[in-house]
């Protein structure tokens, strides 16, 4: 790893589990000096082995920072570490927080607001692409807050991936579970059409390579089309995330008054193939509970 170099804003990482891991050790590996906090301290240690600085309390960790990010599980979880467990109050005015984690838009719009009493600057921004994407720094950063902010915050993004401010706090967990709407939607329509292909006598692995490249074609269609036609249905996003995030979507409509039919016949899919017992599967299951409800192994 690279020493720190001093000329880089400090970071403190709240969450060290699969993302902030390979986040923090991107940040690491471009000089920037990171002090690492996670409830489970074996998981701080394995970044302190790779540089960081561990911290045995989030406001331990914040207290040192510059720039705050967070890949906590939720944002549940954000609240109560910045307000609860005091990393909130250890933040100096001027200070930056980037919650990266998937949180509900009236969420981040109420922590940017709590913090901005304190002095402390918030942005929502979640992101998409996974440990891969994390590890690769190729994420997708969905911003939301001021462009002064996001303009600050370059720095740290420009490390961990593509970002792009899509509007106000909270328009960054928005456009977070826009993506969650396509992902969970799509896997259900390549599911579908893969099993009606095969269904009346097609070779399904055929088929998904006889669309790719037209209209049809999607990262959905090339990555867990793949996985379908393998059967491969280790977790990488898992029915259960899939299921919470559709329903993060069906609240968030509720509450601003939009009516999301598409996304809840999918939210219905997806509660029954748990139901049936589905839930640890990779997101692309949706295809046992399809090929099930055929007949079809």
């Amino acid at each position: 790893m690279s020493m720190p170099d001093l000329s880089h804003p400090r970071i403190a990482l709240l969450g060290v589990g699969l993302m902030g891991l390979r986040a923090g050790r991107r940040l690491l590996q471009a000089g920037f000096p990171v002090y690492a906090w996670n409830r489970s301290s074996a998981k701080t240690q394995l970044l302190a082995d790779d540089g960081a600085i561990g911290c045995m309390s989030p406001g331990e960790a914040t207290a040192q920072a510059d720039i705050t990010i967070s890949f906590l599980e939720n944002g549940t979880v954000v609240g109560q570490v910045l307000f609860d467990q005091g990393a909130a109050k250890t933040m100096a005015p001027g200070t930056l927080f980037i919650d990266m984690a998937s949180t509900q838009p009236r969420e981040a719009r109420d922590h940017a607001a709590r913090l901005s009493e304190m002095g402390v600057d918030h942005l929502d921004a979640p992101v998409s692409g996974g440990t891969v994407g994390a590890e690769a720094g190729t994420l997708a950063i969905m911003v939301g807050g001021r462009s002064v902010d996001f303009q600050r915050a370059q720095e740290v993004f420009q490390v961990l991936g593509r970002s792009t401010l899509v509007g106000p706090h909270g328009a960054g967990q928005l456009a977070k579970l826009a993506n969650q709407m396509i992902v969970g939607v799509t896997i259900g329509a390549v599911a579908e059409a893969l099993l009606f292909a095969a269904k009346g006598g097609a070779d399904m692995a055929k088929v998904r390579e006889a669309i790719g490249g037209g209209f049809a074609d999607s990262r959905i269609l090339q990555l867990h089309g793949q996985r379908m036609v393998e059967r491969d249905f280790a977790p990488r996003g898992s029915m259960n995330v899939q299921l919470k995030d559709l329903r993060n979507v069906l609240a968030t409509a509720q509450e601003i008054g939009f009516d999301a039919p598409v996304t809840a016949l999918l939210e219905g899919l997806y509660a029954q193939s748990i139901e049936h017992g589905l839930g640890e599967l990779d997101h692309s299951g949706l295809f046992v509970e399809l090929a099930s409800r055929n007949a079809m192994q």
